[in-house]
């Protein structure tokens, strides 16, 4: 089981507020997060990319508000969460500092993995940060999300997070060494369940509550994240974080609960696009596009002779031939105005044209699916 863990290319790491943040003192677990530092340090040092969710702000910022009582409102959470956020960012900078790492900060609300555009921003600037070297530190933008947009949960993001990425694994760090088929807390006897292939109705009757302290998930929570996972072909593990270096102990083979994709992430989101939208418009493209996009390239801008339909950037348009034969589908980079202007044109000249630089592509071929 340690091989969905130590083969995955891109990884996605959740930690939840328990292992991050003391519950006495609301203090960062500092040598914890230090060590958490050296196990990212060495997956990357084997050729992984690796993306954190981690909760916690709420936990750090709001004591240094005097807001000891149970039971916060809202905007006394959001204001505790712009506290904690900063000096959240710093720990992980000041951790992964000494392996050379630069860290990035995202936050996100369920809105920016929902709506189309902004879930297209979103993946487009973790690919760069990716793409530059940088470990991206997520959280929810708790200062700014209302109770209608809310996750108020960092399992439920950290799997749209990872499907969003195209990751190949993500990591439930918590207090728990995975998935029972009872509370072990209150049975001796409950049963660990070492792999799942689907969140079926008796794996969900298997959840128990919330924990306490300052976690807002539980094993309810997880078993939602899971669901997202698998339906996005990402692996998803529940393991024990609360020893030092929990990524090493898990690659070492530590007891958890691996919940097992049946398809990869790529295939995943092909099958989505495929069946799952319905075409807005049409690019009709020339010959030597149809040749190039059969040959598994993406769809160039100078390939492109007519633009039909009214669309906005990341919806689905039909790619055809000049004889009108549908080669395929896929998510358009521009909206039907912009496709329009660079139609025929080289990508080079896209930013003299829209007065921005956007993709080289029109459709990339990640997100285009071929009849």
């Amino acid at each position: 089981m340690s091989e969905r863990l130590t083969q995955a290319q891109r990884l996605v790491v959740k930690i939840g507020s328990a292992l991050l943040v003391d519950n006495q003192s609301g203090r960062i677990r500092t040598a914890w997060l230090e060590s958490l530092a050296a196990d990212v340090a060495a997956r990357r040092g084997a050729g992984q990319e690796v993306l954190i969710v981690s909760s916690g702000a709420i936990a750090v910022g709001r004591r240094h508000l005097g807001l000891e009582h149970d039971g916060l409102r809202l905007e006394e959470k959001q204001a505790a969460a712009a506290t904690g956020q900063i000096r959240l960012a710093h720990a992980f900078q000041d951790a992964l500092l000494g392996h050379g790492i630069t860290v990035a900060q995202i936050l996100l609300t369920l809105d920016d993995t929902e709506e189309r555009r902004r879930h297209l921003n979103a993946r487009a600037t973790l690919q760069q940060l990716l793409d530059l070297g940088a470990v991206p530190v997520i959280n929810e933008n708790d200062t700014v999300a209302t109770s209608e947009i809310r996750f108020g949960d960092n399992d439920r993001l950290a799997a749209r997070v990872a499907v969003m990425v195209g990751a190949d694994a993500l990591i439930l760090l918590s207090d728990i060494d995975g998935l029972y088929d009872a509370d072990p807390k209150q049975n001796q006897h409950a049963r660990h369940i070492p792999d799942v292939t689907a969140v079926t109705s008796e794996i969900e009757a298997m959840a128990g509550t919330a924990a306490t302290g300052y976690a807002s998930g539980g094993m309810v929570t997880k078993l939602q994240a899971a669901k997202i996972a698998l339906a996005g072909g990402c692996h998803m593990a529940i393991a024990d974080g609360r020893s030092e270096h929990p990524l090493q102990l898990l690659a070492d083979g530590a007891r958890s609960t691996w919940f097992v994709a049946g398809a990869t992430p790529r295939t995943a989101r092909k099958r989505w696009i495929a069946g799952s939208l319905k075409p807005k418009g049409v690019l009709t493209v020339d010959d030597g596009a149809c040749r190039a996009l059969r040959n598994g390239r993406s769809l160039l801008p100078a390939g492109i002779s007519l633009v039909a339909g009214r669309f906005d950037r990341g919806d689905l348009v039909a790619v055809r031939s000049a004889d009108g034969i549908e080669l395929g589908r896929g998510l358009c980079a521009y909206s039907s105005e912009d496709a329009s202007s660079i139609a025929g044109h080289k990508s080079s000249e896209i930013e003299e044209i829209l007065g921005y630089r956007g993709r080289d592509e029109v459709v990339h071929r990640d997100d285009l699916v071929l009849d």
